[in-house]
């Protein structure tokens, strides 16, 4: 296996491994085995990922617990990272990024996690409820307390990027270090903007969903995988959207072919050729799809592989309206915000 390479993370002047660990998968949302999660999460220690991605929500903090499990006796050796902001409960104002929130929810991050300081702490969605200057000034805070090194934002479109940078810059407070949104050859529509805007800022950008879940991943029959229960609707071949990456994917296949590699090394390949990415997440479930995503390491793909690319998927488009998973201005979502 070639040696895992590592980039700075924006300015946060951290060194991270190109591939992160994506504990999504890890308890009762994937793997309730914690013994075996465990095991997966050692296994990519050793094969030289130094860069923990988990969030609070994921089995509603269950991930955080074995996170913090996995990584007694190796904490200082890795990045950890992780992530507040969506509702963990129906009770009012458990989730956002109010200063209320940000101050309970990393305490109980802190405490499942077993450590005393989270290297990157990164709200998981937009919150428009709450104004950007009161979300800054909490998290500065908890900077200068030494809870956490740095903190990032996730699917912020690039409008609120900026303007978060700018709110930074008004009140004197720390910054949005790093950006978290879903990209792959199938969702390029961040390429117009989110990206750039990232890039102007010196951000870190860790990536998430680079085989878009499972569309990648070369198996067949993509309907009969485990994330596919959840949403069975997003693996629909039937649907435009579902006809159109299935079109996409005969293409590729060839492409991937061609280049001497796989579709997951093909895809891991191409998120990594972005000059914005820092880093892609990758999230098994299991021991073997983790050896499996592992074999991408150090693929990279040479000018004529991503022309071909661009020629099936034009940058900037994303195949499929419905994987538009980059959060949303409550205006697109609520006609009242809308109409006079």
């Amino acid at each position: 296996m070639t040696d895992m390479q590592h980039r700075i993370l924006g300015d946060t002047g951290f060194p991270v491994s190109e591939f992160a660990l994506g504990t999504m998968m890890f308890g009762k949302m994937g793997n309730p085995d914690h013994d075996d999660s465990i095991r997966i999460i050692h296994r990519a220690l050793d094969a030289g990922i130094d860069f923990i991605d988990t969030a609070d929500v994921y089995s509603l903090g269950e991930s955080e617990e074995i996170v913090g499990k996995a990584l007694r006796g190796r904490r200082d050796d890795v990045v950890l990272a992780t992530k507040f902001g969506l509702p963990i409960d129906a009770v009012p104002g458990h989730g956002g990024a109010s200063r209320r929130w940000i101050v309970q929810s990393v305490e109980n991050s802190l405490r499942r996690l077993g450590t005393d300081y989270i290297d990157l702490y990164q709200l998981h969605r937009p919150d428009y409820d709450t104004a950007l200057e009161e979300t800054l000034s909490a998290l500065s805070d908890l900077v200068t307390a030494g809870k956490i090194r740095a903190f990032g934002s996730s699917t912020f479109p690039a409008d609120r990027i900026v303007e978060a940078q700018w709110a930074a810059a008004r009140r004197g407070t720390h910054r949005f270090l790093s950006e978290q949104p879903m990209y792959s050859i199938f969702t390029r529509s961040l390429e117009a903007a989110v990206l750039p805007a990232a890039q102007r800022h010196d951000m870190g950008v860790l990536t998430y969903s680079p085989l878009n879940g499972g569309w990648l991943s070369g198996h067949a029959d993509v309907a009969s995988r485990h994330r596919a229960g959840s949403r069975p609707a997003m693996y629909d071949p039937t649907t435009p959207g579902g006809a159109a990456k299935t079109a996409a994917l005969a293409e590729l296949r060839s492409v991937a072919a061609d280049a001497g590699l796989t579709m997951p090394q093909l895809a891991l390949g191409f998120v990594l050729a972005h000059p914005a990415i820092t880093s892609v997440i990758i999230g098994p479930r299991t021991q073997e799809q983790l050896d499996g995503l592992l074999t991408g390491v150090g693929v990279r793909l040479d000018a004529a592989t991503l022309d071909r690319i661009d020629a099936i998927v034009p940058p900037g488009t994303d195949v499929s309206p419905d994987d538009n998973y980059n959060a949303a201005p409550p205006a697109l979502i609520d006609a009242s915000l809308r109409r006079r």
